[in-house]
């Protein structure tokens, strides 16, 4: 049985896209928040013009990107949810919806 997708909610579609974006925020927060841990303890590798950073500043920044980049991930991720929701819909109005087979 084939049925055609016509419309996709954009909130809905906005709820969906900021979790999964938060998500993948979290993880590559804590890959960043690793190297910044790792450059503080390695003798700071953020040094710039041959003087060590401030070790606080790689820790803090470290800490902020685990929190930091999931919210901003999950916001453009939602922005981005809403326009493609609401593209999907124009263009589904015009040619169609996608095909699906259910059974």
């Amino acid at each position: 049985m084939t049925k055609q997708l016509r419309s996709i909610g954009p909130l809905s579609c906005a709820k969906v896209a900021a979790i999964i974006y938060g998500v993948i925020g979290l993880i590559i927060g804590a890959f960043v928040s690793l190297l910044s841990l790792l450059g503080v303890f390695g003798g700071g590798f953020g040094s710039t013009g041959g003087e060590p950073s401030a070790p606080i500043f790689d820790l803090l920044f470290g800490v902020g990107a685990f929190i930091l980049l999931p919210v901003v991930y999950a916001c453009m991720g939602a922005i981005g949810g809403v326009i493609m929701a609401g593209a999907y819909n124009l263009v589904a109005r015009i040619v169609g919806g996608i095909e699906l087979e259910i059974e």
